[in-house]
């Protein structure tokens, strides 16, 4: 089983809270870290200078497609950064926690399941 970190950044504290918060309440995610940043890009023609706040997910690499999606869903951003990381290497009790505290992804509809 393969396992992500799931990225994107926000705005507000609440804005960072109310995301992780719901994709951890959803199994989306295992968990979910936030911490402050300071962000420079180039948008609309110029350069900008944010303070931001950066949410890390942990989640099963089949998630992403859900989680990308309910993250879009609720992003209060025009163009939000989402991005995943493999992990690679990782503590075998972590992984299994991190599998356990996430959903088992439902089969796509008119797909027959192992047990059918």
């Amino acid at each position: 089983m393969r396992h992500i970190s799931v990225i994107t950044t926000v705005g507000t504290l609440a804005d960072a809270r109310s995301l992780a918060r719901s994709m951890v309440e959803r199994q989306l995610a295992a968990c979910a870290h936030i911490a402050p940043i300071e962000s420079f890009y180039r948008w609309q023609g110029a350069v900008q200078n944010d303070t931001e706040f950066k949410i890390t997910f942990k989640t099963r690499a089949e998630h992403y497609a859900g989680l990308e999606a309910a993250i879009r869903s609720e992003h209060p951003y025009e163009l939000p950064d989402i991005h995943a990381l493999a992990l690679d290497q990782i503590y075998g009790p972590y992984a299994r926690w991190l599998e356990q505290s996430t959903a088992v992804p439902s089969a796509p509809p008119g797909t027959r399941s192992q047990d059918d």
